[in-house]
């Protein structure tokens, strides 16, 4: 099986600021209220660079120990987190273990206050995401999880072809890969209906990413790759995604160009 990252540190580093002002303050609030008034350990998942770390951290309380998990030892290596302090200003430890989620453990989260992930979820199997709720649940670890992609997106202005790509997107979303069929946009409502059947509550809110004009590189990258994975798919849309990329590319160097990227965050903790 081969191993599961989140994606390149260029590409995460890319899309940063657009994560931060997305993700749910509302879900961390909660998250926060649910930490016991101790030393508390969290786990993050997929954690790439450590963005997850470096949002929350500061809007939880402390100490904090965080273990991060990613499938690409490499990514670790753009890992910062020597200025990421609580919500006191306690700088906050961090340790960092290499492993497939496939390979999960019931027992890995023992002793941990909280489990995260962010942009993770759609990348899962169905056999992943039940290994991580199963874990949480052992443990009684309440789950934020952050930026699932939804599938939905809408392009201002609209083109006729939007659709098509958009279909062929979700599609690769979805598809098997190494043996792995991944969950793409249906991952938090596996994900909610497993918390869910264990008896936890579970909230989503839509976080979704609105890109404009202050976003254009960011605009331009996600729309590559986006007509790039379609086209992947359904090779018959090679045909008109020069036209398309290039009449938007031109759209987002005037400024006319807006994306809204559907993506939920979905927190689960124990009754």
């Amino acid at each position: 099986m081969s191993a599961i990252s989140t994606a390149s540190s260029s590409w995460l580093a890319l899309r940063a600021a657009a994560d931060g002002a997305s993700r749910s303050q509302v879900l961390a609030a909660a998250l926060a209220e649910l930490l016991p008034a101790a030393p508390v350990e969290l786990h993050d998942l997929g954690a790439g660079t450590g963005a997850m770390t470096r949002w929350l951290a500061p809007q939880l309380p402390g100490p904090q120990r965080w273990v991060l998990h990613d499938g690409d030892a490499a990514i670790f290596e753009h890992l910062d987190l020597r200025s990421v302090v609580d919500d006191a200003g306690r700088p906050v430890l961090v340790d960092t273990t290499v492993e497939h989620l496939g390979l999960l453990p019931v027992g890995a989260f023992r002793g941990a206050a909280g489990v995260t992930a962010s942009a993770l979820l759609d990348v899962l199997t169905r056999d992943e995401a039940a290994r991580i709720v199963d874990a949480c649940v052992e443990a009684r670890a309440p789950a934020l999880f952050s930026l699932s992609v939804t599938g939905q997106v809408t392009l201002d202005p609209p083109h006729p072809d939007d659709a098509a790509f958009g279909a062929a997107f979700n599609d690769h979303q979805r598809r098997e890969a190494d043996g792995r069929r991944m969950l793409g946009p249906e991952a938090v409502p596996v994900l909610g209906l497993r918390f869910a059947e264990a008896g936890w509550h579970v909230h989503r809110e839509a976080t979704p990413w609105r890109l404009g004009a202050a976003d254009a590189e960011l605009l331009v990258s996600w729309l590559e790759g986006w007509v790039g994975a379609a086209v992947e798919q359904r090779p018959e849309l090679d045909g008109i995604a020069d036209t398309y990329v290039r009449w938007r590319r031109s759209q987002a160097a005037e400024g006319t160009l807006h994306v809204e990227v559907g993506h939920e965050d979905v927190l689960a903790w124990p009754r």
